[in-house]
């Protein structure tokens, strides 16, 4: 899914570049600069030079700790006092409760109860009061602002607030200062606070360079408000990449994104799950769902006329549940074909299971695991069903130990 951005006038926008500029030099003493890595076995598999801007290894584990305090520093001594709240599925709450530590501020955060427990954990540990609520972001939001009202408190918003998205936005004056030159860079778009101020920054000072955001096919708000030109807001769903499930994008966000964003793909889970392991694997770089969207359409193609050029991928964030990313793995690996997964019809006989592993082991494939059963419906009476888990190098391979059994007169599925 591919779609052109209609411009509108850049005098309608709620963020410039010295917005920008004055965000960058509040936090530039408290924020690390995060690297700009090139990616050598990405590059060559994906037909460009790639480059990753590395936020995944930012403080907290996303760029959102940018906004967040970019934020916070301009609030006054009495808005101090009273409090910060924010609603988050997991890294703008770590961004925010990070920051309310560093300035001495309380901080109230509201997450769905789906939230990540690796993101549940990381808020909590900046001493952050937590309110778990709903299944999603839009239902933490609602929370959030009924507890604002009530306490007094600033909220402080995930993307739609000017000062958090100048905040973000530093993350593109930071890229242009490490890369003298670059055709593309590629950037997680969820409510729009990223994509909004790293887009501000690009097409005014490198007008060439194209901006171009990714979403999740499951939830592209972004997508769908462009289309409509006007805010729009759909289903939410469940998504491997839940730190851009955001519905219904800001009012500040989409006036950014109209004014600076060139193009907005979207790519499927399957694709996110592949390159989280692309990443870990040949990069040695751990990204959330979120942050590996943009790895996900160079690699799956999602974006035309990048073959060649210099490209930059925003990693936008690294924070992923140990058992989520175990799963991640598993099903990337599925998906590559190195995990397989085969059950074969053998006569219900002695030394039957030993052949079928002689066969693998002549292919040279690993068995992880071998069950048997004989109460399958399609299972006949003196017969009995293998279930074997296999390591093998790939699809190729797969079709190699399949043709094997067969050709020893097996069935195979």
């Amino acid at each position: 899914m591919r779609d052109s951005v209609r411009r509108s006038p850049i005098e309608n926008v709620p963020v410039t570049l010295d917005d920008i500029v004055r965000a960058q030099r509040r936090i530039r003493d408290t924020l690390p600069v995060t690297p700009c890595a090139r990616a050598v076995q990405l590059s060559a598999r994906s037909g460009c030079e790639l480059f990753l801007k590395c936020e995944n290894l930012q403080m907290t584990g996303s760029f959102k700790v940018r906004g967040a305090l970019a934020r916070m520093l301009q609030l006054t001594a009495a808005e101090q006092a009273a409090g910060v709240i924010a609603a988050s599925a997991g890294n703008h709450a770590q961004g925010v409760a990070y920051a309310a530590q560093r300035l001495g501020i309380p901080a109230t955060i509201v997450m769905p109860e789906t939230a990540p427990l690796a993101k549940v954990r990381g808020t909590a540990a900046f001493g952050a009061r937590i309110v778990l609520v709903g299944n999603n972001y839009d239902a933490a939001y609602a929370r959030a602002v009924e507890l604002q009202r009530e306490s007094g408190a600033t909220f402080i918003h995930a993307f739609d607030d000017p000062g958090v998205m100048a905040g973000q936005g530093s993350v593109a004056l930071e890229l242009l200062e490490q890369l003298a030159d670059f055709d593309a860079v590629l950037v997680p778009v969820g409510g729009g606070g990223l994509v909004g101020g790293i887009a501000t920054v690009i097409k005014q000072v490198r007008p060439g360079v194209r901006v171009i955001g990714v979403q999740t096919a499951r939830v592209p708000g972004m997508l769908a408000s462009l289309r409509a030109g006007a805010l729009t807001a759909i289903e939410p769903a469940a998504t491997l990449a839940d730190g851009i499930a955001v519905a219904r994008v800001g009012q500040y966000t989409f006036a950014q994104a109209e004014a600076f964003l060139d193009e907005v793909v979207s790519v499927d889970e399957e694709a996110i799950a592949r390159a989280i392991l692309a990443l870990l694997e040949q990069e040695k770089l751990l990204a959330e769902g979120a942050g590996a969207v943009g790895v996900a359409a160079l690699l799956e193609g999602a974006v035309e006329d990048l073959a060649g050029k210099r490209v930059v991928a925003v990693l936008s964030g690294g924070n992923i549940d140990p058992i989520e990313l175990a799963k991640l793995i598993g099903r990337g690996l599925e998906q590559d074909g190195r995990l397989a997964h085969l059950r074969v019809l053998v006569g219900d006989r002695p030394g039957a299971v030993a052949e079928v592993a002689a066969i693998v082991a002549r292919a040279r494939a690993n068995i992880l695991q071998i069950s048997q059963r004989r109460d399958a419906a399609e299972v006949g009476l003196r017969e009995a069903e293998l279930e074997l888990a296999l390591e093998t190098r790939g699809r190729d391979h797969v079709e190699e130990i399949v043709a094997a059994l067969r050709a020893q007169g097996l069935r195979v599925k």
